[in-house]
């Protein structure tokens, strides 16, 4: 239980904590209301999710956007994610 209310707090402050100043994750449904300009791919360089998280975001604002939805997401050894970046 212990370790659900840490894994929790982090997902929490990592959202927050890079949230402001670098591209946002948001719902397909919210993705409607923006202009799609391409995907970004985080081609397995992570091990966890919370650092793919990250290279998408970073990957989203060297493209020029400014929100992403993840559309694929595969966690072997590494962890590979796929997103669409919009404007």
């Amino acid at each position: 239980m212990k370790t659900l209310k840490v894994a929790a707090a982090a997902v929490l402050l990592g959202t927050f904590s890079f949230g402001a100043m670098a591209a946002q994750e948001i719902t397909r449904e919210q993705a409607k209301e923006y202009e799609k300009i391409g995907r970004v791919d985080t081609s397995g360089v992570t091990s966890s999710p919370m650092d793919a998280k990250a290279e998408l975001s970073r990957l989203a604002d060297e493209k020029g956007g400014n929100y992403y939805v993840v559309i694929a997401a595969d966690e072997a050894n590494r962890v590979n994610a796929t997103a669409e970046v919009y404007k």
